[in-house]
């Protein structure tokens, strides 16, 4: 089997599969102050099995078009949107997040949590602001530093993993450049990845190398999440996802 099967396997069955949390996605919507009366139509871009489109269509009154290119998780949102009767507000679509069929200026909102680093974060906003109306907001999150140092392993780990981290500050200078009035911001605590993410993912490994058998593909899989899970507790306090909030300038 094909690591992004396991993958797939592992994650679909999960309410998320980034860090995250209802309260942050609720959050976010204050801080991006929408109108939960008017009549919004909103890109939740890289969406997974939809636990932050279904609250944005529960939430708002918003029609919601939720991306992600695995088939297999969509097919899970769509019975969880019926499962919580929001089935008419979402709009399912199979699609890379880098080759999006929107026309410009076609959404109010553009929202993608814990999934931007798959284009890269400059990249993604880059892309994505023409399909956003004047004015329209753009709410992210992204793995960011939360302080200007930090150790060694930690470093290295995330700058192969992803070399685009970096601090807040710098996300902001990143948003400005590209037309963007950055709004708020704020870090996700460490619920959000240990209570809502992380221990739900390793109940999950006994079943899931069952299903395949405890194939040495299997334990290689659930080998690299727990070495990201016992990084992440070691050296919690010098990274997390960083929420961003801004607004799309004219011009």
């Amino acid at each position: 089997m094909e690591n992004l099967e396991l993958l797939i396997d592992l994650h679909k069955y999960a309410i998320r599969q980034g860090p995250g949390g209802f309260k942050e996605t609720e959050k976010a919507i204050d801080l991006a102050m929408l109108d939960k009366t008017d009549g919004l139509k909103i890109a939740d871009i890289g969406c997974g099995t939809g636990a932050s489109a279904i609250l944005l269509a529960k939430q708002l009154n918003a029609q919601v078009t939720a991306v992600d290119f695995l088939s297999e998780l969509i097919d899970v949102l769509k019975a969880n949107s019926t499962e919580e009767g929001v089935e008419d507000k979402i709009n399912p679509l199979v699609c890379s997040m880098e080759d999006l069929p929107f026309s410009d200026e076609e959404y109010d909102v553009i929202w993608s949590e814990g999934a931007i680093y798959n284009m890269g974060f400059e990249h993604g906003i880059k892309e994505w602001r023409r399909f956003l109306k004047p004015g329209g907001m753009l709410v992210v999150s992204e793995i960011t530093w939360s302080s200007n140092s930090r150790p060694r392993e930690i470093q290295a780990y995330w700058e192969k993993e992803y070399p685009e981290i970096d601090t807040a500050s710098s996300k902001m200078k990143v948003l400005e450049k590209n037309g963007y009035s950055p709004l708020a911001y704020f870090l996700l605590p460490k619920h959000c990845w240990l209570d809502n993410y992380y221990r739900p993912m390793q109940r999950s490994f006994g079943d899931f190398l069952q299903r395949n058998g405890s194939s040495e593909e299997a334990q290689i899989v659930v080998s690299s999440e727990e070495n990201e899970i016992a990084l992440y507790e070691k050296y919690k306090q010098y990274y997390s996802y960083g929420m961003y909030i801004a607004t799309k300038l004219d011009g």
